[in-house]
């Protein structure tokens, strides 16, 4: 019931060479992820199977310590039992995961992307849900001196409750949230984890914000979505957007488990290299966050073998959280090799192992750390007006070059590490080396981010705030602070991260006024934006992490938005930071039409889903453009329209007496529309 850090490991491997390459790649984290617990939900789907029979043998216990000392994890996902408010429906249900797909495994409903199904599955998300399992720990287990319920994610709202006892509260799905259940815990346990209606909570709070409206109170009726999603910490687009459906989901969306120790444990484990260009040397600065019992003193020995590198270090350990960072020299005897985006150079990285000796035991971790400097240059450009906006990568200027990445599925525990890999190497395949990850989805999973560290993908990552505005209340602050902290700590060791955005498009939605908020009202606005944005979010970065620049939107305009207060009055300035475009009258393959920016971080234009798509989520009577499926599809105002706007520019439309063959054709159009002005704008610039 044991599987040791390394020996262990191989020894199960020699059965499962699939899972042995898993588990490679799941004990070598870019921040910190814990090596000593592996679990079935946390691999791709090629080997879940054969993970799963390992675990059944363990019978559901994984119980991986670190170093033999002091510390153990039980993992409770698996299957859980989930029912509605009313108990009218119990059904298994997989942990990590939500609702709706529990219910679709079970027969309940269809495919939620079918047809019209995001409104007839609408009770779905305004119905309350419980999710319930029992456990079971050994008396070892259980002698630990503290006993923590680690939540990784829980969407969104919830209160969790251990054998009838209330542990804690959840109201925002982008945290980590940490419980003592020292005194709880028995041999055999019933954990309850009860979640509220998000669109219900939503409403609840956007009531109780009396003082003043928050704008937007709903999304555009075109979009067929809920309301008041500025006041919950969810993904913004699960309440509707204009490319994506309404699917307020509910779950444990992320893995849940029970942490036990006599000493301490790991919380985070931080690397950030920087180079000092006096000395000729790179140094690297870890941190490590632990959560002790009580006060002690501990050896930190960190080590990369191929640099031939070594120091060890104390670290005082105090109750509770306590951070320790050290400066580790890299020996400058030995070349060290660079990280590069793709195009560029290659990803090299390196081992780094940080023992820990503490209370007369020992704990062994891994992690890679990548060599890679990262620079914003804004600065004047003879004969231009504004400044320069564009990034040094190692010193090189660098052509950002790429896409937005928005989630890859309504339901996220269908997103498996195979299909991140795919769409991550389409875009390298297709010569990207940028991705802007979106400010109205999700912080990504530690996949998506390693598999960029390892394809040389670039990102560009917003904070989880896109076209609103915010309330500025202390309990909403304060989640957010607990959020901002932890997604800084547990992503900034990534060298595919260069810059951090504070959110899409809210300065813009202030500066040309979005929610036609009059003259005498704005100010408290504004005051609200600096507050959450500049006051909040960028004092925390700040604290955390140096190494890479903070911009307070997007689109802004950079240094010049800081001299106007961090709003500026024309956020789309093209001769300042980073612009979005997007114009549906315009010829889109007139390049003359587009302005010459400093940098286009979003534009584009519609096309449609290719029929072998469309064709799994619809009936055969909804295979033409003007049918009731097409039009229930299309979330943009007009965008239908627009699309044969723009192709009868260029095109004759498809007229056919074959009428399916008509709405391929189509369907074809659109897409043969829109991408000349990808590829002429891409090129010109």
């Amino acid at each position: 019931q044991e599987v040791g850090a390394d020996g262990g490991q191989s020894a199960f491997s020699a059965v499962f060479p699939k899972l042995k390459r898993t588990l490679r790649h799941r004990t070598r984290p870019k921040a910190l992820r814990d090596p000593r617990l592996c679990t079935a939900a946390d691999m791709s789907s090629s080997v879940r199977d054969a993970a799963a029979a390992l675990l059944a043998l363990v019978a559901g216990l994984c119980t991986l310590r670190a170093g033999g000392q002091g510390f153990e994890t039980r993992s409770l996902s698996g299957k859980w039992t989930l029912r509605n408010d009313n108990a009218s429906l119990a059904v298994p249900a997989d942990v990590p995961g939500c609702v709706h797909t529990a219910l679709l495994k079970q027969g309940l409903i269809q495919d939620p992307y079918y047809r019209f199904n995001d409104l007839v599955y609408r009770w779905i998300a305004l119905d309350n849900w419980t999710y319930t399992r029992t456990f079971s720990l050994p008396l070892e287990f259980r002698q630990r001196q503290k006993m923590v319920l680690v939540c990784e994610g829980l969407d969104t709202v919830a209160s969790v409750s251990i054998n009838g006892a209330a542990v804690g509260n959840a109201d925002n799905m982008f945290r980590r949230y940490n419980f003592d259940v020292s005194a709880l815990l028995q041999e055999s346990n019933v954990i309850e984890v009860r979640f509220v209606s998000a669109v219900a909570y939503a409403a609840q709070r956007s009531t109780a914000h009396a003082s003043y409206k928050v704008p937007p109170d709903c999304p555009p009726p075109v979009q067929k979505g809920e309301c008041h999603v500025n006041f919950i910490r969810k993904a913004q687009s699960s309440f509707s957007w204009d490319w994506g459906p309404s699917f307020p989901t509910q779950g444990i969306w992320r893995d849940l488990r029970v942490e036990a120790y006599d000493v301490c444990r790991l919380v985070y484990l931080s690397t950030t290299p920087s180079f000092d260009p006096v000395a000729g040397q790179w140094r690297i600065e870890a941190e490590l966050f632990f959560d002790a019992v009580e006060a002690a003193v501990a050896r930190v020995t960190l080590h990369i073998p191929e640099l031939k590198t070594q120091n060890t270090f104390e670290a005082k350990l105090q109750p509770r959280m306590s951070r320790n960072a050290f400066l580790l020299p890299v020996n400058r005897s030995v070349p060290v090799k660079l990280w590069w985006p793709n195009g560029q150079g290659k990803q090299t990285g390196y081992e780094l192992s940080v023992g820990v000796e503490v209370g007369g035991g020992s704990t062994h971790t891994r992690t890679t750390v990548y060599f890679r400097t990262v620079e914003l240059i804004q600065e004047p450009i003879a004969g231009s007006p504004g400044l320069s906006f564009y990034f040094r990568i190692n010193g090189r200027p660098v052509f950002l070059k790429g896409s937005n990445w928005i989630p890859a599925d309504s339901f996220q525990d269908r997103v498996t590490y195979d299909v991140i890999k795919n769409l991550l190497q389409s875009a390298v395949d297709a010569n990207m080396n940028t991705l802007r990850v979106w400010g109205g989805g999700l912080y990504e999973r530690e996949e998506f981010y390693d598999i960029c560290d390892e394809l040389g993908i670039m990102i560009w990552q917003d904070f989880m705030f896109a076209c609103a505005l915010y309330p500025s209340e202390s309990s909403f602050l304060n989640t957010v602070r607990e959020e901002v902290t932890h997604q800084v700590r547990r992503l900034k060791s990534h060298p595919s991260i260069i810059v951090w955005s504070g959110n899409n498009e809210n300065e813009a939605a202030i500066a040309t006024d979005w929610f036609h908020i009059p003259p005498a009202e704005r100010e408290v606005y504004r005051r609200d934006y600096v507050q959450l944005y500049i006051n909040n979010i960028r004092e925390i970065i700040l604290r955390e992490d140096s190494s890479r620049p903070f911009l307070s939107s997007s689109p802004t305009n950079g240094e010049e938005s800081v001299q106007e207060g961090w709003i500026a009055e024309n956020p789309y300035n093209p001769n300042y930071g980073d612009t979005h475009f997007y114009s549906y009258v315009d010829d889109c393959w007139n390049w003359k039409n587009f302005p010459r920016t400093r940098l286009a971080s979003e534009y584009g234009f519609q096309s449609w889903p290719s029929f072998s798509t469309l064709q799994k989520v619809s009936a055969p009577k909804d295979w033409h453009y003007s049918s009731d499926f097409t039009a229930h599809r299309q979330h943009h105002l007009s965008g239908n329209k627009q699309m044969l706007f723009q192709a009868g520019l260029h095109f004759s439309l498809p007229v056919s007496t074959d009428p399916l063959q008509e709405y391929k054709d189509t369907l074809f159009l659109t897409q043969v529309t829109g991408h000349p002005d990808i590829h002429d704008h891409l090129s010109r610039n």
